[in-house]
């Protein structure tokens, strides 16, 4: 869950674009409160590549608070998409 300035300034875009460059597979989708949730998969090397990516966000977001939960791998996802619906 990534919290602060994340909604409406591209940041599923963003993170749609750094997941898809490292092979990662999953989703991102807004949340109430202005939080970003996001499921991704693939590689640790490139998961924390991806992490250290979304603590920074775009040009116009502001990442307040990143937190991440670590799960085993499900290889459920087929590529990495952006989910249009809140929770």
């Amino acid at each position: 869950m990534v919290a602060g300035r994340v909604q409406g300034v591209f940041f599923r875009d963003y993170t749609h674009r750094k997941a898809e460059d490292l092979g990662l597979t999953g989703w991102v989708r807004n949340i109430p409160n202005n939080r970003v949730e996001i499921i991704a998969e693939g590689e640790k090397t490139k998961l924390l590549l991806f992490i250290d990516a979304i603590k920074i966000g775009p040009e116009s977001a502001r990442v307040d608070n990143c937190q991440i939960e670590w799960q085993d791998y499900t290889g459920e996802f087929k590529n990495f998409e952006i989910v249009y619906t809140m929770k």
